[in-house]
């Protein structure tokens, strides 16, 4: 590869970056299907052992899912769940969760 196509895919790949860290809430829920037994149809925890993923920051999501995927973190299930999952499919799912409503904290 010559200077100027490494260049250019750089730049490409640049410009992709926050679209795909954007990620797509409409598709992400419709990923989020496997998720739905432990933390909710939109991402409220069915059980306290589970967290909430409703209302938590985007990038947050996405560096956890990045985590369990990459062995940083370890859980048998998550590890499981995420294996399979694309850098589009972590944005699309941290985009929906992330607009979910979260828990209402009192001060």
């Amino acid at each position: 590869m010559n200077a100027t196509a490494k260049i250019l895919a750089a730049a490409l790949l640049a410009a992709a970056a926050p679209a795909l860290a954007a990620g797509d809430a409409e598709v992400g829920k419709k990923k989020s299907t496997p998720c739905q037994a432990c933390h909710g149809a939109n991402g409220m925890s069915v059980s306290p052992e589970f967290p909430n993923l409703a209302g938590q920051h985007q990038e947050y999501l996405m560096a956890v899912l990045r985590h369990y995927k990459n062995g940083k973190r370890k859980n048998v299930i998550m590890q499981g769940q995420v294996k399979e999952l694309t850098e589009r499919d972590i944005a699309d799912l941290a985009a929906w969760f992330s607009s979910q409503q979260g828990l209402n904290v009192k001060y």
